[in-house]
Parts: structure tokens; sequence; C-alpha cells
């Protein structure tokens, strides 16, 4: 394939009238909580993890504050809205009502959770009844309906921003399964048509309106009889709804916290297979390491995010420069000036899209040829019709023929070779486990990879294990081996110390959250029969009999070792020569030499440093005078 140089290093990334090439990072998402504060509510209720009674809405309560706190860490650009409806009073744009849009001070309807709003989550049940009240908002001989207002002030909320680039849901929280069922004739059916169409509207905009039900104690939560059509389920999903939901609320209620990368589409990447053919795939991020969050600079006074502004200054009038900077290089004694823009433009290689150079065997490609987490392409019909169905075809022939591609990814900042693994899907019984696409992997520089440097050249030196040993190392794997391990399984416990540290900061707990280490090695689990006794034997095997534990890790000492050994028992037998308790009794410590001092320190493993009364303070602490 002839390669065009002016096509492969052309620069329109940044262009924002080509939209084949515009990174739209899809790094928000817009979440309405809207909530049934009916009477049936508050009257049930259900067993918490503690065995106490609580109603539907403190589970409710519950769970939305623990999904804001985990949300704080793992997207905290994310903007949430919290709506309850069949409420007493009313406060919303709309003036609609039975709806109650919740918010605190300094904060919009539709922003980014904030501590205030937390704490004051927290202890809102108290206070709901009095400020906000409870009542049916579809009662017979009325025309009223709260829920289509609900969903109405929902899609006001989530107005903002196009979906496009930013994910927009509903979750509903409710415990009545028939919103409808105390109205009777026309005026049911006519409620029913207006609300259902009310929720098109808002889906047809982008928006998704997601179904969490709660279940009375001796009464399913039946969806047929109208959330169904609400939220569009067919056939086998409504028998597979209700257990799901629970599960969601539940995984909701008490999931970590830990940074999750999202299934969002982190870029969208212009495939060009041939000089005339091109398609259009979408970027996912895969597994990545969990960091902390970036700092955020605030103001003393008003807590508010800092924003650095950078201005320069002439050196000799001390004017504001109104002209961008230019920066210069010296060529022949002549300056030669660069504006930012001609920086920028000459440091950028490539225009970041694919263009697919070849295939070969997928025995080419190594382990070691993947030094970074990798990335997941799907195909995408949004902007290039007809991508999906080249796609598909590219991926069957490369499972079928066991090769890979080899692409020339064209990213402005390190533009490098890639190969693409086409994957094929995986489905069991409980749905799909693997979905069909391919996986980039970055492919290595030569410099990148290293030779191994062999510790013993002569392979007759090196030390190497008997058949015994590998026979017993491999029964003791096999007895500590962790069944269907998974990174996810784990958190990581300085993460989590760290999150529980600014939440309690944040919300000004007295208390700090307990975090649980699950890195800790299980006790009980290594103490069983079978694991202890293939411990036994690899020691057995590989240190012998006359083994003894004090001497493992004792490999050849080195002169300092011998050294400071030698010092150390030399300072011990002269330590004896004292009375040191009768010396710290009567204040005579101080009348003895810095030399003298340190026999006492270097005996007992202590510090040496200091100044002379240093050393006597850290004596006398060691004594416990």
């Amino acid at each position: 394939m002839d390669l065009d140089p002016d096509e492969v290093f052309r620069d329109d990334d940044d262009d924002p009238d080509n939209p084949l090439f515009q990174e739209r990072e899809s790094t928000k998402e817009l979440v309405v909580y809207l909530v049934d504060a009916s009477p049936k509510m508050f009257s049930t209720t259900c067993a918490s993890e503690d065995q106490k009674q609580e109603t539907h809405f403190q589970v409710v309560l519950s769970c939305i504050s623990q999904s804001l706190k985990t949300q704080i860490i793992n997207r905290s650009y994310d903007e949430v809205s919290i709506c309850f409806f069949n409420t007493r009073e009313k406060k919303n744009l709309q003036d609609l009502n039975g709806v109650f849009v919740f918010n605190v001070f300094e904060r919009e309807d539709l922003d980014r959770p904030t501590a205030r709003l937390l704490k004051t989550i927290d202890s809102l049940e108290e206070v709901f009844m009095k400020e906000i009240g409870s009542q049916y908002g579809i009662v017979s001989g009325s025309r009223e309906n709260s829920l289509y207002n609900a969903i109405w002030v929902a899609q006001a909320l989530l107005r903002k921003g196009s979906a496009k680039t930013v994910d927009k849901r509903i979750l509903l929280f409710t415990n009545e399964d028939d919103p409808f069922g105390s109205i009777k004739g026309a005026t049911k059916f006519d409620l029913i048509r207006t609300t259902l169409q009310r929720a098109k509207d808002a889906q047809d905009l982008g928006i998704s309106i997601e179904l969490i039900p709660l279940s009375c104690p001796n009464e399913q939560f039946n969806i047929s009889l109208f959330y169904a059509d609400l939220i569009g389920l067919e056939g086998g999903e409504l028998a597979q709804f209700v257990h799901s939901a629970g599960d969601r609320l539940e995984d909701m209620k008490d999931q970590l916290k830990k940074r999750m990368f999202k299934k969002r589409v982190v870029r969208s990447l212009k495939f060009s297979i041939t000089n005339e053919l091109s398609i259009d795939v979408n970027s996912y991020a895969l597994i990545r390491p969990t960091l902390p969050g970036a700092i955020t600079w605030l103001n003393s006074i008003t807590n508010r995010p800092l924003k650095t502004e950078r201005s320069f200054i002439c050196a000799d009038t001390g004017a504001l420069f109104s002209e961008p900077s230019k920066r210069f290089q010296l060529y022949k004694n002549q300056v030669i000036k660069f504006s930012e823009e001609e920086l920028s433009e000459i440091k950028r290689v490539a225009s970041g899209h694919l263009r697919l150079l070849g295939f070969k065997p997928l025995s080419c490609l190594k382990d070691y040829h993947n030094l970074r987490p990798s990335t997941f392409l799907y195909p995408s019909d949004q902007e290039m019709v007809g991508s999906t169905c080249i796609f598909v075809a590219l991926h069957r022939s490369m499972l079928k023929l066991n090769r890979f591609a080899v692409a020339f990814f064209g990213s402005p900042s390190r533009p490098q070779l890639v190969a693409l693994v086409a994957q094929d899907e995986i489905i069991t019984a409980g749905g799909q486990l693997e979905p069909p696409g391919m996986h980039m992997l970055y492919l290595p520089y030569a410099d990148d990879i290293r030779h191994v440097e062999e510790l013993h050249p002569d392979p007759n030196v090196a030390p190497k294990a008997t058949d015994d040993q590998v026979k017993k190392a491999a029964a003791l794997m096999k007895r500590i081996d962790l069944k269907d391990f998974s990174v996810c399984q784990f958190a990581n416990p300085a993460l989590q110390r760290h999150y529980a540290v600014l939440q309690a900061l944040a919300l000004e707990e007295d208390a700090m959250p307990e975090v649980n280490d699950e890195t800790v090695p299980d006790e009980e689990g290594m103490a069983r029969p079978g694991v202890v006794k293939a411990i036994e034997e690899f020691k057995l095997s590989v240190y012998g009999e006359n083994y003894e534990e004090e001497e493992a890790g004792k490999g050849k000492v080195s002169d300092a070792s011998k050294k400071r050994k030698a010092l150390s028992e030399s300072a011990a037998q002269k330590c004896k020569e004292y009375d040191w308790t009768d010396l710290a009794d009567n204040g005579k410590l101080k009348e003895l030499s810095v030399v003298e001092l340190k026999y006492y320190l270097t005996a007992h493993d202590l510090p040496v440093s200091g100044k002379k009364e240093a050393l006597i303070s850290r004596i006398l602490s060691h004594m416990g005078k």
C-alpha cells in the first residue's frame, strides 16, 4: 500500500470544521435522581444490614448518599440533581404541582455534588415532612399527574449539553408498580398515554430512563402493569428486570470507593483502510492503574477552585504584553522568531487517525511488545454509515486467517505503530462475557526493548532447581492458588484510606470510616493442614533437614557488615562496665563523654546522631526515666 506523506502527516487533528478528527470525550454524565415521596414510601419498611427496620424512603436516601460519595471520587465532574415527586410543596422552574427539586445554598439545581449537599441529604428525612411533605399526586377525581410533571421537570434539568458528548440519565425510585391504579375509565387511559408520550419525548432527546423498583415485603413489584412500557422492556427482559434492578440498588449502596473507567467513548478515530476507503471507530479505555485525584488549588476564603493565569510584563516599562509572546532561535547570527502556533505545528508530526499498513501472523506478536495498556476499538455508524459492515468483514477475516493488522497511529504527541488484534465474542449462559472488537496494542520502539542481563553467563555456574524442588514448588503453588482471581477483587488499601480521610474532612465526620485491607495474607487459609504440609515439604527440599529459620536470607556477609558487627560487639562489652541505672538516677550521664554515651546507644541499636543533650535524652527515654 502506497502511503501519501501529505495524508499521513496532515495536521487536521484540532480543526473544528472537520468532525472526523475531533476528539469527542464523553467525560461528563448528567443524572437526575427522581424519587417517589408518596406516603407508601414512608409506610413500607424492610430490614437493613444491621437488621433494623428502614422505610423505603430511608433506603433510597442512603443509596443516593453513598452513590454521590463514590461519584465524587470516581467521576468528580459529573453533575446531579435530586428531584422528589408526590410532594405537598412544589419547587421547580415550571411551577408544576407535586414536584420538589431539592438543592442547597450556592449550588445550581443540576451541578456537581458538594459536601454541603451530602450532609444535608443524610439529615433530610428528619425535616422532610415539615418542609416538603408527602401526598399522593395521582388521585381519583383529579387530572393532576405528578409522574408526568416529574419527568417534564427532569427533562428540563437535563437540557444543557449535547447528547453526543454527554450521557443523560433519569434514575426513578419507587415502590408503586401501578401509579394509576386508583383511576378508572377514560381518564386513566388518557393519563397513561400522556405520561408514556412524555417519557418517549425525553428518550428521543437522548435521555435514558432507568427504573429502580423497591418491592414490598410480601408483594413483588409488577413491572408489567405500567413501567415496562415507560422504559421500553419487552419479552424475556421483563422476567430478569426486577432481580437485576435489586442488584443495581445493592451495588449502588455498597460499591467501593475506587476510581473506575466508565464504558464511555474515549475518542472517535478515522480508520483508513485504503487511500479511498475509511471507516469510523470508537476507542474505549480498558484497565488502568488507579491513582489519587489531581490536586486542585482552592481559595482560602471562599474555598472555590482557583484558575491559574500567566501574563508577560515588559522588563523595561512594566507594561503588560497585549500580543502573544514569540520564541526565537539563533541561526547564523540571525534571530528567527516563532509564534506559539508555529511551534505547535512544527512539533505535531501527524494527525490523530489510524492508517492500515498490512497484516502479519499472530505468532509474530510477542508478549513483551505490549508495553502499556491497550485500547479497545469498536465500529461506529454515527458519522460514517457502513463502518460497522466493513469492520465486521475485516474482523472475521483476521480471526479466520489468524492474523493481526499493523497500523500507523498518528497521535500528535507520540506517533507510532500499533497492532490491531481481533477479539471474538464470548457468550455464556449468563450473557455476553467478552464483546467482539479489536485491541489496539502500542508497539515499542527499538530503544524500548532491552536485552536481558544474565547474572551467570556460564550455565554450569548458575544454580538450578532439582526435579524434586520443582515438583514441591508446583504442589505449593497449587495449594495456595486463588480460584477465579481478578484484579478487581481487591481494592488498594492506601487509596481507600486516602479517600476515607478526604470524606471525613469534607463532611466533618468525627470518626474515620473503616478501611478493609484485602491485601493482608489470609492467615486462616495459610494455616490449613494441606497448605502447612506443602510449605514444610518445599522448605525441606530446598534447605534440607538442618535448616533454621534464623539463618534464612543470610548470604555472603560483606566487609562493612563484619565491621558493623565488630563495633556493636565491642560497644556491648564496654557498655557492661557502666552502671547506667545509677548514672541516670543521680544525673551523672552528663559527666560522660560523647564516645561513652554512644556505647549504650550502639549496644541497644539506637541512633547515635545528634548533640550530647540529644544522646542523653535518648538514653533516658529508652530506660523509661
